[in-house]
């Protein structure tokens, strides 16, 4: 298994846990230069283009639930990983970003407004995954790229 099957493995997974009951796949390339993900990491900043994944949830029976499915978008500023969230198929949901704490946003105006009810599960997922994606030296004030390696790479891009 390759290192980003098994990071989209363990994204699908913080999913599960956070959104229960529903179990979910994830859709979209975890690497750089395919499908879903663009640009490069750089190697002074350790930053990767950006990355559009799509978790698609199952009922327990197995049946597809389209309208529940959640738009990832992962993204760094410096050396912090920002994450958007949202329900693409409810576009009057409002839409969570989460980069040092979580702000939720306006689909249509961008205006910051309050947490919706279905809210509290996917802010549990964003700090899950950013504990999940972010580089080790994040948390330490460290040089990112000396951290990911030589290439520079983020997690979902190695």
């Amino acid at each position: 298994m390759s290192a980003a099957d098994e990071l989209s493995r363990r994204i699908a997974a913080a999913a599960d846990l956070c959104l229960k009951p529903h179990r979910h796949a994830v859709v979209g390339a975890m690497d750089s230069g395919a499908s879903g993900c663009e640009g490069s990491a750089s190697e002074s900043s350790g930053g990767p283009g950006d990355c559009c994944l799509r978790l698609q949830p199952r009922g327990i029976d197995g049946e597809r639930l389209p309208q529940q499915d959640i738009e990832l978008e992962l993204y760094r500023s410096g050396n912090d990983l920002h994450m958007m969230l949202s329900w693409p198929e409810q576009p009057e949901q409002p839409m969570l970003w989460h980069g040092q704490h979580p702000v939720w946003m306006d689909g249509e105006t961008g205006l910051r407004t309050e947490r919706p009810p279905a809210g509290a599960p996917l802010e549990a997922l964003a700090r899950r995954l950013r504990a999940l994606l972010s580089l080790p030296s994040d948390a330490h004030g460290e040089d990112p790229a000396q951290a990911a390696g030589p290439a520079g790479e983020p997690p979902w891009q190695a």
